[in-house]
């Protein structure tokens, strides 16, 4: 997917103006791309136009209009976007309550790097996390991670082909699994972009 540039960007003024059917539009196409493991795991797949919603955000809250700032969010928020081989995401570890939440956090330390995507019939894809810096430590894990599943040509034909495709955790504190419905796997599927 073609990473976004500041021509791809609305000025400040104009996004005020897009931003209510622009975010509508976003919220309705990040439906398909929410999968849920098990009640406290999220993982909501980027791509082009959900970064582009993340950058438009950033500029308008910190208000950013000048080039150097501009040029600072696309570079912190393009690497979210699938490069054809891969599907990227953020993981989000919800607990409403406070201290249940501290809590789980230090119980599922590590719980990012037992995310797995299984394609049938091939090995299973580990997620490699937090590619740009270290989110957990020592005695807790952080409550978001950005993942990336990264496949190989069978694989992703095999999904194309209809191939069974879930997600799952097995962490020693927590295990889940997902398989993708068909509005899913319509949405993860157009970050391989077409074939051939």
């Amino acid at each position: 997917m073609k990473k976004l540039s500041p021509a791809d960007l609305w000025k400040l003024e104009d996004y005020a103006r897009e931003r209510p059917a622009f975010r509508a539009r976003v919220l309705a196409h990040k439906q398909a791309r929410t999968i849920h493991l098990g009640a406290h795991l999220t993982l909501l797949f980027e791509d082009r136009l959900t970064v582009q919603y993340q950058v438009q955000e950033m500029l308008r809250i910190e208000r950013i209009f000048e080039a150097d700032g501009i040029a600072d969010e696309l570079a912190a928020y393009n690497p979210l976007i699938p490069d054809a081989t891969n599907l990227k995401a953020t993981l989000l570890i919800e607990y409403d309550d406070v201290a249940e939440r501290r809590r789980e956090l230090e119980r599922l330390r590590g719980i990012e790097h037992d995310l797995r995507l299984v394609v049938d019939g091939h090995p299973p894809i580990v997620a490699i996390a937090d590619e740009d810096l270290e989110r957990s430590t020592e005695s807790k894990t952080s409550a978001v991670h950005f993942l990336r599943f990264e496949l190989d040509p069978a694989a992703i034909s095999a999904f194309r082909a209809g191939a069974r495709v879930h997600f799952a955790i097995d962490h020693p504190h927590y295990h889940a699994t997902s398989e993708l419905d068909n509005a899913q796997r319509s949405a993860l599927l157009a970050d391989f972009g077409t074939e051939g």
